[in-house]
Protein backbone atom coordinates (compact mmCIF):
# COMPACT_ATOMS: atom_id res chain seq x y z
CA UNK A 1 0.00 0.00 0.00
CA UNK A 2 2.83 2.52 0.50
CA UNK A 3 4.25 1.83 -2.96
CA UNK A 4 0.35 2.64 -4.31
CA UNK A 5 0.11 5.55 -1.93
CA UNK A 6 3.61 7.06 -3.98
CA UNK A 7 1.57 6.13 -7.36
CA UNK A 8 2.81 2.90 -8.16
CA UNK A 9 0.32 1.43 -10.73
CA UNK A 10 2.26 -2.00 -10.39
CA UNK A 11 1.64 -2.23 -6.78
CA UNK A 12 -2.07 -0.71 -6.84
CA UNK A 13 -2.67 -3.93 -10.15
CA UNK A 14 -1.36 -6.44 -7.17
CA UNK A 15 -3.90 -4.84 -4.49
CA UNK A 16 -6.61 -4.79 -7.16
CA UNK A 17 -5.93 -8.29 -8.26
CA UNK A 18 -5.75 -9.45 -4.75
CA UNK A 19 -9.31 -7.75 -3.27
CA UNK A 20 -11.87 -6.75 -6.63
CA UNK A 21 -13.32 -9.93 -5.82
CA UNK A 22 -13.68 -9.86 -2.42
CA UNK A 23 -15.11 -6.70 -2.74
CA UNK A 24 -17.67 -8.06 -5.44
CA UNK A 25 -18.63 -10.68 -3.18
CA UNK A 26 -19.22 -8.45 -0.78
CA UNK A 27 -21.13 -5.64 -2.95
CA UNK A 28 -22.94 -8.40 -4.83
CA UNK A 29 -24.13 -9.92 -1.39
CA UNK A 30 -25.64 -6.54 -0.20
CA UNK A 31 -26.85 -5.42 -3.33
CA UNK A 32 -27.97 -8.89 -4.98
CA UNK A 33 -27.48 -7.26 -8.31
CA UNK A 34 -24.55 -7.82 -10.57
CA UNK A 35 -24.18 -5.09 -12.10
CA UNK A 36 -24.51 -2.33 -9.20
CA UNK A 37 -21.84 -4.87 -7.54
CA UNK A 38 -19.56 -4.29 -10.25
CA UNK A 39 -19.95 -0.72 -9.87
CA UNK A 40 -19.33 -0.51 -6.41
CA UNK A 41 -16.28 -2.55 -7.04
CA UNK A 42 -15.02 -0.32 -9.54
CA UNK A 43 -16.00 2.68 -7.98
CA UNK A 44 -13.99 1.38 -4.38
CA UNK A 45 -10.93 0.60 -6.72
CA UNK A 46 -10.89 3.99 -8.03
CA UNK A 47 -11.35 5.65 -4.46
CA UNK A 48 -8.70 3.06 -3.21
CA UNK A 49 -6.51 5.12 -6.13
CA UNK A 50 -7.30 8.71 -5.54
CA UNK A 51 -7.82 8.47 -1.76
CA UNK A 52 -4.36 6.15 -0.99
CA UNK A 53 -2.89 9.02 0.76
CA UNK A 54 -5.69 8.68 3.08
CA UNK A 55 -4.62 5.23 4.55
CA UNK A 56 -2.41 5.02 7.62
CA UNK A 57 -0.44 2.08 8.41
CA UNK A 58 -0.99 0.77 11.91
CA UNK A 59 -4.74 3.18 12.07
CA UNK A 60 -6.96 0.24 10.81
CA UNK A 61 -6.39 -2.79 8.45
CA UNK A 62 -5.92 -2.35 4.92
CA UNK A 63 -9.08 -4.50 4.18
CA UNK A 64 -10.85 -2.71 6.52
CA UNK A 65 -10.38 0.62 5.41
CA UNK A 66 -11.15 -1.03 1.71
CA UNK A 67 -14.20 -2.85 2.85
CA UNK A 68 -15.33 0.34 4.44
CA UNK A 69 -15.19 2.00 1.30
CA UNK A 70 -16.93 -0.55 -0.19
CA UNK A 71 -19.72 -0.33 2.37
CA UNK A 72 -20.19 3.34 2.14
CA UNK A 73 -21.04 3.06 -1.69
CA UNK A 74 -23.68 0.22 -1.36
CA UNK A 75 -25.24 2.58 1.74
CA UNK A 76 -25.37 4.89 -0.70
CA UNK A 77 -26.80 2.39 -3.39
CA UNK A 78 -29.33 1.38 -1.08
CA UNK A 79 -30.79 4.75 0.00
CA UNK A 80 -31.17 5.68 -3.18
CA UNK A 81 -32.42 2.54 -4.67
CA UNK A 82 -34.37 1.53 -1.74
CA UNK A 83 -33.70 -1.98 -0.87
CA UNK A 84 -31.01 -4.88 -0.86
CA UNK A 85 -31.42 -8.29 -0.79
CA UNK A 86 -29.12 -11.17 0.47
CA UNK A 87 -27.19 -13.38 -2.11
CA UNK A 88 -29.07 -16.87 -2.04
CA UNK A 89 -25.43 -18.64 -1.46
CA UNK A 90 -25.33 -17.13 2.43
CA UNK A 91 -25.20 -20.21 4.38
CA UNK A 92 -28.43 -19.40 6.30
CA UNK A 93 -27.80 -22.55 9.33
CA UNK A 94 -24.56 -20.05 10.23
CA UNK A 95 -26.43 -17.69 11.01
CA UNK A 96 -29.16 -18.80 13.20
CA UNK A 97 -28.55 -22.07 15.17
CA UNK A 98 -30.38 -24.99 13.88
CA UNK A 99 -32.08 -25.84 16.94
CA UNK A 100 -32.46 -22.44 18.47
CA UNK A 101 -36.11 -22.80 18.84
CA UNK A 102 -39.14 -24.84 18.87
CA UNK A 103 -40.46 -26.09 16.07
CA UNK A 104 -37.28 -24.83 13.90
CA UNK A 105 -36.09 -28.18 13.18
CA UNK A 106 -39.24 -29.36 11.52
CA UNK A 107 -39.12 -27.03 8.71
CA UNK A 108 -37.02 -28.25 5.46
CA UNK A 109 -33.72 -26.93 4.82
CA UNK A 110 -34.21 -25.79 1.91
CA UNK A 111 -37.39 -24.12 2.23
CA UNK A 112 -36.21 -22.94 6.07
CA UNK A 113 -33.26 -21.44 3.69
CA UNK A 114 -35.34 -19.59 1.16
CA UNK A 115 -37.28 -18.29 3.87
CA UNK A 116 -34.36 -17.25 6.22
CA UNK A 117 -33.16 -15.30 3.55
CA UNK A 118 -36.32 -13.18 2.93
CA UNK A 119 -36.17 -12.77 7.00
CA UNK A 120 -32.28 -11.53 6.06
CA UNK A 121 -33.62 -9.30 3.33
CA UNK A 122 -36.40 -7.79 5.44
CA UNK A 123 -33.63 -6.83 8.62
CA UNK A 124 -32.85 -2.87 8.98
CA UNK A 125 -29.96 -2.41 6.41
CA UNK A 126 -27.39 -2.41 9.63
CA UNK A 127 -28.25 -5.60 11.09
CA UNK A 128 -27.97 -7.36 7.67
CA UNK A 129 -24.78 -5.75 6.87
CA UNK A 130 -23.32 -6.55 9.99
CA UNK A 131 -24.47 -9.89 9.74
CA UNK A 132 -23.09 -10.09 5.95
CA UNK A 133 -19.56 -8.74 7.30
CA UNK A 134 -19.20 -11.06 10.53
CA UNK A 135 -20.80 -14.52 9.27
CA UNK A 136 -19.97 -14.58 5.47
CA UNK A 137 -17.40 -12.32 4.67
CA UNK A 138 -15.23 -13.66 7.86
CA UNK A 139 -14.57 -10.13 9.81
CA UNK A 140 -14.05 -10.34 13.02
CA UNK A 141 -16.34 -7.97 15.54
CA UNK A 142 -13.66 -5.51 15.79
CA UNK A 143 -12.92 -5.16 11.88
CA UNK A 144 -16.99 -5.09 10.85
CA UNK A 145 -17.09 -2.14 13.99
CA UNK A 146 -14.22 -0.28 11.81
CA UNK A 147 -16.17 -0.88 8.75
CA UNK A 148 -19.73 -0.28 9.69
CA UNK A 149 -17.82 2.80 11.99
CA UNK A 150 -19.29 1.58 15.81
CA UNK A 151 -17.98 0.27 19.01
CA UNK A 152 -17.51 -3.32 18.99
CA UNK A 153 -20.27 -3.02 21.45
CA UNK A 154 -23.06 -1.60 19.04
CA UNK A 155 -21.56 -4.38 16.29
CA UNK A 156 -22.73 -6.90 18.65
CA UNK A 157 -25.69 -5.38 19.98
CA UNK A 158 -26.65 -5.25 15.91
CA UNK A 159 -25.59 -8.88 15.75
CA UNK A 160 -27.85 -10.00 18.73
CA UNK A 161 -30.86 -8.35 17.84
CA UNK A 162 -30.53 -9.28 13.97
CA UNK A 163 -30.17 -12.95 15.01
CA UNK A 164 -32.81 -12.36 17.78
CA UNK A 165 -35.09 -11.20 15.02
CA UNK A 166 -34.55 -14.20 12.80
CA UNK A 167 -35.02 -16.79 15.38
CA UNK A 168 -38.22 -15.28 16.29
CA UNK A 169 -39.28 -15.15 12.41
CA UNK A 170 -37.93 -18.71 11.73
CA UNK A 171 -40.68 -20.05 14.71
CA UNK A 172 -43.39 -18.06 13.77
CA UNK A 173 -42.61 -19.36 10.38
CA UNK A 174 -42.27 -22.98 11.43
CA UNK A 175 -45.52 -22.86 13.96
CA UNK A 176 -47.32 -21.23 10.76
CA UNK A 177 -46.63 -24.56 9.05
CA UNK A 178 -47.67 -26.92 11.57
CA UNK A 179 -51.40 -25.29 11.83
Amino acid sequence: MARVQAGDRQAFQVLMNRHAAGVHRFAQRLLRNSTEAEDVTQETLLRLWQHAARWEPGRVRFTTWLFRIAHNLCVDRYRRNGSTNVDESIDVDTLIDEHSADGAASVGRNERQHHVRRALNALPERQRTALVLCFYQAFSNQEAAAILDVSVDALESLLSRARRALRADLVEYSQGDSS
